[in-house]
């Protein structure tokens, strides 16, 4: 699962697809809304075995809210890959069906800091909507 956060700037992503490319587009569906935002990336690079790119979610993605993640190459797509056009023996003015999945995965939108590796920092759900009272004496015992 992927954690990213609600800010409207630049996130990176980084994640061990099945196969490495610059060229992909990535959907996310909002599980709560069932809402599907497309993105044509660019700009990806490798980095050992990792893919990684940046991207601006707009709209921004929403606090608490699960998404699904889908990368792919699109063959429909013009210049994707000269391989398949230059081997593909049918009509180029046809539009093909091919499409190679290159990852799936979950996001989950929070903006609380997580770090259960370094500092045990979980994922609290209802923190800033709910405050524990300590203010009572309850150590009076009634007979």
């Amino acid at each position: 699962m992927i954690i990213l956060t609600t800010s409207a700037g630049v996130q990176q992503l980084s994640v061990i697809p099945r196969t490495y490319t610059s060229l992909f587009t990535m959907t996310v569906r909002d599980d709560s809304t069932n809402v599907l935002k497309q993105y044509d990336i660019d700009n990806a690079t490798t980095s050992g075995n990792y893919l990684n790119w940046a991207v601006t979610f707009l709209p921004t993605l929403a606090e608490s809210h699960f998404y699904d993640l889908h990368l792919y190459v699109d063959y429909n797509y013009w210049n994707t890959n000269y391989n398949f056009w230059n081997l593909d023996e049918q009509v180029w003015n046809l539009e093909s069906t091919s499409i190679e999945d290159i990852y799936n995965d979950r996001i989950f939108c929070t903006d609380q800091d997580i770090d259960q590796l370094n500092k045990n920092d979980h994922y609290r759900m209802n923190e800033g909507k709910y405050t524990f009272y300590n203010g009572y004496d309850n150590t009076y015992t009634v007979r």
